[in-house]
């Protein structure tokens, strides 16, 4: 079940907390107030999305405000739970054999889990069924890349475009040097391009583009964890022998937990 990952909006909203309170604490509102500026704002989003155009197709571009919201999603994966849904699994297959684990499919969300269950069910050697959901979890890396190179592209042309809104402030300044009025302006164009850039670029494009590769990585560990499950069921290993082969991948703090829970009982 998928729930909102608080962290991303929290650190968003730090950053830009920690950057007005600079401003203001410095210039009052009045100080806060020169740092809007539309054409700045424009020149870099404008310029951002005119370069993503470019770089990607139509058709990727479209899923960039999906893929986008995965950073602000938490869908919890507990390692632990895999482990005793295959320890159970383990059990009931060595009392009755693979095919009773036909039933117990239903109460299994996991695709990926219960296409693994199928093809040792079906008595797929363990070497195809490895590169078969290694081969899926090669598709699934590839696939989570190109959505977050969107992002990762977006933070690198982010600070480009606030330099090149810079170029343009100052190319205006210059030009206008005789009529005075104008040299406020075109200097804060000058200026709060590369500030909105290197902002945008800092705060969310390159931040968010982490966020998303931390979230396969996590996700390509426990499809990790799932193989070994399955090519334990299918090799009819004992259910103690499925629990301590995979129990080396949950978290250290939780395998020292059950190790003290462990000689409790034993005492």
């Amino acid at each position: 079940m998928k729930k909102i990952d608080m962290l991303t909006p929290i650190g968003i909203l730090i950053g830009i907390s920690m950057v007005v309170f600079g401003v203001i604490s410095s210039g009052g509102m009045s100080g806060f107030l020169a740092f809007i500026d539309v054409p700045s704002i424009l020149i870099v989003l404008g310029g951002v999305f005119g370069t993503l155009c470019v770089s990607f197709p139509l058709k990727q571009l479209k899923n960039m405000g999906r893929v986008g919201k995965q950073a602000f999603q938490s869908k919890e994966i507990n390692v632990e739970e895999i482990v005793g849904t295959f320890v159970h699994l383990s059990e009931k297959a060595r009392r009755e054999g693979l095919l009773s684990l036909e039933a117990e499919l239903e109460q299994i969300d996991d695709s990926f889990v219960k296409k693994g269950i199928l093809l040792a069910i079906d008595g797929v050697e363990p070497e195809m069924i490895r590169e078969l959901l290694e081969a899926e979890i090669a598709a699934v890396e590839e696939r989570h890349a190109r959505g977050r190179s969107m992002f990762e592209k977006a933070g690198d042309y982010a600070p480009a475009w606030g330099m090149i809104g810079t170029l343009v402030g100052l190319v205006l300044m210059l030009k206008s040097l005789n009529t005075p009025s104008s040299l406020g302006p075109n200097m804060a164009i000058a200026l709060l391009t590369t500030f909105y850039g290197v902002l945008l670029s800092n705060l969310f494009f390159q931040p968010i583009a982490a966020k998303l590769a931390g979230k396969t990585e996590h996700e390509l560990f426990v499809k990790e964890v799932i193989i070994e499950g399955v090519i334990g069921l299918q090799a009819g290993q004992n259910s103690r022998f499925v629990q301590a082969k995979l129990k080396v991948f949950a978290p250290v703090e939780k395998r020292k937990l059950e190790e003290k829970r462990e000689h409790v009982r034993e005492a």
